[in-house]
């Protein structure tokens, strides 16, 4: 069995603060290091559910540079650098069997999500797939969907879970800590993390091999991104792009329709880049 885990590290068990999540900042070695034990017990978990299992590690966070390779468990591949076109589901294809997305955050419009964001803050206020609320995990499903492979577990605060409730019913949670806030939260110490997310995948991995057949995701084809940017020069840069079009009433609004959902995807990521100069 085939598993791609994309990790993020806002959801890491402790971490309420950007800084612990910036290179260079005085914490941020120690909670790497915690990200790093929640990415392994997911593999672990995955392994004590039988195998043997191949596993790539996507990671997504940041620089896309924060696990210590040599130090991942299961021998997994691990895919990093910060220019991918697939961003955070880089690497996934057809062949694999799960997706895990490990250390995963609450949306933009969250509440409450602490370090909430989707994919661009200075961007972006909010993203709905066909009318429901969607963060990074529901955005980077379309990829998943679109490949015929099964997000099966996520890992973060109860709002990340409860996001991709919609989208992927079936998925198990391991929910690490629960937002106070914004910049607030409060987390399992990280063994008990560690063991919940163990546990988590493992029971993840055995009801897919259980089922025989993939669990299907909640997303209709064509599918629909309502984008809303925090300001409509934003809006209207998003529209130079084919398949976008404004809102007829609210200026900060676009609408992205595709029956390919792989190109969705691929069209909100160029979104984000091109935004990303002038919200800067």
């Amino acid at each position: 069995m085939k598993i791609f885990i994309s990790s993020d590290m806002e959801g890491t068990a402790g971490v309420v603060n950007w800084d612990q999540c910036r290179p260079g900042q005085h914490d941020y070695e120690h909670y790497r290091a915690l990200l790093q034990d929640e990415v392994n017990a997911a593999i672990d978990g995955a392994n004590r559910a039988g195998g043997p299992h191949e596993f790539l590690v996507n990671d997504s966070h940041g620089r896309m540079a924060n696990l210590r390779p040599e130090q991942l468990h299961g021998e997994a591949s691990y895919l990093s650098g910060h220019h991918k076109p697939l961003y955070m589901m880089q690497g996934l294809d057809e062949s694999f069997d799960a997706v895990f997305f490990v250390s995963y955050h609450g949306s933009a419009s969250g509440s409450p999500a602490t370090l909430s964001h989707t994919y661009n803050p200075a961007a972006i206020a909010e993203v709905r797939l066909n009318g429901a609320l969607a963060g990074e995990s529901g955005i980077n499903s379309l990829v998943a969907h679109s490949l015929n492979v099964p997000v099966v577990l996520v890992t973060g605060d109860q709002t990340t879970a409860s996001e991709l409730r919609p989208f992927w019913p079936e998925a198990r949670a391991a929910v690490v800590k629960q937002s106070v806030s914004r910049f607030a939260a409060e987390s399992l110490h990280p063994a008990r993390a560690t063991r919940l997310i163990e546990e988590t995948a493992r029971e993840a991995i055995t009801a897919l091999r259980e089922s025989g057949s993939a669990p299907a995701a909640h997303i209709e084809t064509p599918s629909v991104l309502t984008v809303r940017l925090r300001n409509p020069d934003l809006a209207e840069m998003a529209t130079w792009l084919e398949r976008v079009e404004p809102d007829n009433t609210d200026p900060t609004v676009v609408h992205l329709a595709d029956d390919d959902l792989l190109r969705l995807y691929r069209t909100f990521i160029t979104l984000v880049v091109l935004t990303r100069g002038i919200a800067e």
